[in-house]
């Protein structure tokens, strides 16, 4: 293991199945002693940091590996994230300690695309409401409860990467316009205030960086039209969430299905208590198929660099140390 006299690897990704001889089986087998501490809610960096102590490599959630959680964990040579995501992660500071960090791209963009299918109809549809309507005994089929269809609708996508280009794939069927606002893709990009003013549905798809933290704001959800809903399983930051709760409240626009927030959970948010509002736990990348696939990826991520190979999908290869089996492997 690279020199280090350490044999631990924390996991908290939820569920990891000790049992299957790809995940515990095989850090088992390999000689780790692995702890289980699954995060399945809100985990401060005070909280990560104690079970970090004496840990070779971490298989992780959205934890909070802050510059003081890193800084305390001298042991810690490989992250790997169950997942595409790593805001929640110093990167800079990982790599000037020789911290590997590696994701599970591929894993998850299908699902991800399907739940944002779901996200639009259950709100197109008024699905949790017309539900908790039912369950309540009323049978309220028209007026207020009279759900929209997809069908017909100008849907605009901020961003087009694998996810964003799987959703346009799977709203084809449903004859929607479909507007994309992504500079990547040069002139084919609708401008942004273009696609808010003229979609009735609005879908974010680009990733979290110091450009797009807010993207959606008080000032651009007033462009966008008042019977539109906007849709966000992408980065819950990407949204500020007051200024989309003043929004709703004040019909600036006419609903939102989120499957990401800006603190999560997000317990104390007036979006819960919202009928024009659908949510989800950050489950949009989730599914029995791809959580096999993505516990699977960052375990032999954790294995690769204890044998001193390069694992896959590293984000910061200057976290390398310099040792001639991975010199040999690059």
């Amino acid at each position: 293991m690279l020199g280090s006299d350490s044999n631990a690897v924390l996991v908290t990704w939820p569920d990891y199945d000790m049992d299957d001889p790809h995940l515990g089986g095989a850090l088992v087998a390999a000689g780790f002693d692995v702890r289980l501490e699954p995060k399945r809610g809100h985990r401060s960096p005070a909280q990560l940091a104690p079970m970090l102590h004496g840990v070779f490599g971490a298989i992780v959630s959205t934890d909070p590996f802050t510059a003081e959680v890193l800084a305390s964990s001298p042991a810690l040579r490989v992250i790997a994230r169950v997942g595409v995501g790593y805001d929640s992660i110093d990167v800079a500071e990982a790599s000037k300690r020789g911290i590997c960090l590696a994701t599970t791209p591929g894993g998850n963009e299908q699902v991800v695309a399907d739940h944002t299918i779901a996200l639009i109809l259950a709100l197109l549809r008024r699905i949790p409401e017309l539900d908790r309507d039912v369950r309540g005994g009323g049978w309220n089929r028209t007026g207020h409860y009279t759900p929209r269809q997809l069908t017909g609708a100008t849907v605009g996508l901020v961003g087009c990467g694998a996810i964003g280009r799987f959703v346009a794939e799977r709203l084809q069927g449903f004859g929607v316009e479909l507007l994309i606002h992504d500079p990547a893709i040069g002139h084919a990009s609708t401008p942004l205030d273009t696609l808010l003013s003229t979609s009735d549905v609005v879908s974010l798809h680009c990733p979290l960086l110091p450009t797009t933290r807010h993207l959606i704001n008080a000032e651009t959800l007033r462009m966008m039209r008042p019977d539109a809903v906007l849709v966000n399983a992408a980065r819950g930051p990407i949204v500020d969430e007051a200024a989309l709760v003043e929004a709703l409240q004040s019909g600036v626009i006419a609903g939102a299905a989120l499957d990401v927030f800006e603190t999560e959970p997000p317990a104390a948010s007036p979006l819960l208590a919202m009928d024009n509002v659908v949510v989800s736990p950050h489950t949009g990348g989730i599914s029995t198929v791809s959580v096999a696939e993505m516990t699977r990826r960052a375990t032999q991520a954790v294995l690769d660099v204890a044998a001193g190979r390069r694992p896959e999908n590293l984000v910061n290869p200057e976290s390398l140390p310099n040792t001639e089996t991975l010199k040999e492997a690059l």
